[in-house]
């Protein structure tokens, strides 16, 4: 299996610290809104890293954390007069709720800021102590970042390019303008600790470090987040962690593309998050991870208007297939079960090429179109390859409902968008194209123009869309 590593930008044969065993760690959620399809993205990747290392025989330990104090949190506990630690816990809850309805996987290990300060404070003092972080008479600690001559080795930066594309703390009591807060000391009514450097809170980038250290001990396997986390957060994750260890502190680093929106980065100031609630009130849950696994997971994915759609209606022409299969009284023999097994070996291909689960999703045409012949030919090969697919992307969280269930909802709910004279009209346009009598089927069309809808002809049907 080959793993693209982000630190040395090639993809390379993966082979765990020790034997049989991973130690995996995905930085999670700041808690500081509702989570949005980014969010949602990063944690089904994972999930299937997890997953699909467990299918191929790896002990795997996976944690993941909530970055439950920052300045976000507390702009958002002064805004609503929330106490910070009670607003997110709070937001803990909503966001676990709706990972759930996504059906992601919680970790094996859930890790939280709050809940290791000690580890935190530890971890900053060892830094002063070995020269590579300094505290200020203000009570805020900083790591020096000439101290560790390889700083940048991850974003390919330099120490004199640091400030290009990173916001800077101008503190006068910095001895760089680059240096990062470890520990930034408490303004009036912020949430606090108690430090050796007086009352604070630790500063983003440390966290994930100290909850590390304390899960896994001075290295892991694999470390995953958002591209948009190389630079700052994981590079000044490797400067701390290796300056306090003096070892390599992740041997994989992977880093998953960004969401766009028809074209724009997702951003609150644009206007254009996506929240999991809002799609999850739209679509089903199979429809959004399958458009969202179509795109390489290194890939950034733009979010078009037909995105989930299309997606939706893919899903349920396979579950449409599924369920005239599970119908027809098949039976499945050692012989068609053993043929199909081939899905599994292309899939466990893909996967093996860098968790390849565009082209595992595109192998789906080919299936289900070998699945109709088959079940035409009332072959118990249709059934063998059904239970296999359902099997298979079942790691990948599609797949795992009910398929009539399924087909019942779809249907339902489209039904319910299109008015009795609509569906008529099209209908008896169907009926025309049934009949070749073309200039109907053109005369009937027009008039769909005209109620509002456009209609696309396939050779099983038509499709009615809302112009």
């Amino acid at each position: 299996m080959k793993v693209y590593n982000s630190l040395t930008k090639r993809k390379e044969e993966f082979i765990p610290l020790n034997e049989g065993k991973v130690k995996m760690y995905a930085c999670g959620i700041t808690v500081s809104g509702e989570a949005h399809i980014g969010h949602g993205y990063q944690a089904l990747i994972y999930d299937i890293m997890r997953k699909y290392l467990q299918k191929l025989g790896y002990d795997v330990t996976y944690a993941r954390n909530y970055t439950d104090v920052d300045d976000k949190i507390i702009a958002k506990s002064n805004e609503t007069r929330i106490p910070a630690d009670v607003y997110a816990k709070n937001m803990i809850e909503n966001i676990n709720k709706v990972m759930a309805e996504l059906e992601v996987d919680d970790p094996d290990v859930w890790l939280k800021a709050t809940e290791n300060i000690e580890n935190i404070i530890d971890f900053v003092e060892t830094l002063i102590n070995k020269g590579h972080a300094y505290p200020t008479k203000n009570g805020d600690v900083y790591f020096d970042v000439r101290s560790f001559p390889a700083y940048g080795q991850l974003s390919n930066r330099n120490v004199d390019d640091a400030l290009d594309g990173v916001r800077v703390d101008n503190d006068d009591e910095k001895k760089n303008a680059y240096d990062f807060a470890l520990w930034k000391s408490a303004k009036a009514g912020e949430i606090s600790w108690e430090s050796p450097w007086g009352q604070g809170r630790p500063g983003w980038h440390i966290e994930c470090s100290a909850m590390n250290r304390a899960a896994f001990g001075e290295q892991i396997d694999l470390h995953g987040g958002g591209r948009d986390l190389i630079f700052p957060h994981h590079e000044n994750e490797i400067a701390q962690t290796e300056a306090l260890t003096g070892k390599r502190f992740v041997k994989y680093w992977t880093h998953n593309g960004l969401i766009k929106v028809n074209g724009q980065k997702m951003s609150k100031s644009l206007g254009n998050s996506l929240l999991l609630t809002d799609l999850l009130s739209k679509y089903s849950s199979d429809a959004i991870k399958f458009a969202l696994l179509q795109t390489n997971y290194r890939n950034d994915i733009n979010v078009t208007d037909d995105l989930f759609p299309d997606a939706e209606k893919h899903l349920y022409n396979f579950y449409s297939v599924l369920a005239e299969i599970e119908g027809a009284g098949l039976r499945v023999t050692p012989e068609t079960e053993e043929k199909a097994k081939r899905i599994d070996d292309e899939f466990n291909a893909c996967m093996n090429d860098d968790f390849n689960t565009a082209l595992a999703l595109g192998n789906l045409f080919g299936y289900f179109k070998e699945m109709k012949k088959a079940l035409q030919e009332k072959d118990g090969l249709a059934l063998a390859m059904a239970n296999q697919v359902k099997t298979t992307y079942s790691l990948l969280g599609i797949f795992k409902k009910d398929a009539k269930d399924y087909v019942k909802w779809y249907e339902s709910m489209n039904a319910e968008s299109v008015p009795e004279d609509v569906k008529a009209v099209a209908e008896e346009r169907w009926q025309a194209r049934l009949d070749k009598d073309w200039a109907k089927s053109d005369e009937l069309r027009a008039k769909l123009t005209e109620l509002g809808y456009a209609v696309k002809d396939s050779k099983t049907g038509y499709e009615l869309t809302k112009l």
